[in-house]
């Protein structure tokens, strides 16, 4: 089993930045698909990013592109989001996640039906 904690969200006002972590325990993550989703008030959990087993690979929603990083430190069996540029739209409940079958995968995951473990989430709400 893999446990995930997400750490660093927080209130920042509008164009502010923040860095999302998560932290993994339990097993190794070195070959896993990481992924961040976000969940705001009364809509569906959506895809924000996501990166490969092996960090060469990174794919990001339309709607973050250019403003959200996503990196990985398998050292630390940690993933993270560097979140610049943000906007009142980007309020949400964000979650990590992990796909423990990513090296069977052509591509990043970007489904939640691909991912098997999620942390608790983290909130994040910026203001304009």
């Amino acid at each position: 089993q893999v446990q995930l904690v997400e750490s660093g969200g927080g209130l920042v006002q509008a164009g502010g930045s923040l860095r999302l972590s998560c932290a993994a325990s339990g097993r190794t993550i070195s070959s896993y698909g990481l992924g961040w989703f976000r969940q705001a008030p009364g809509k569906e959990r959506e895809f924000v990013a996501a990166i490969s087993w092996s960090g060469g690979s990174t794919d990001y929603a339309d709607s973050v592109k250019g403003r959200f990083t996503i990196s990985r430190d398998n050292a630390k069996n940690a993933v993270y989001l560097q979140m610049n540029s943000l906007k009142p739209e980007d309020t949400a409940v964000y979650y990590c996640a992990a796909d423990w079958r990513a090296t069977t995968r052509l591509r990043v995951g970007i489904h939640l039906y691909e991912y098997d473990y999620w942390g608790q989430g983290t909130q994040v709400t910026v203001f304009s």
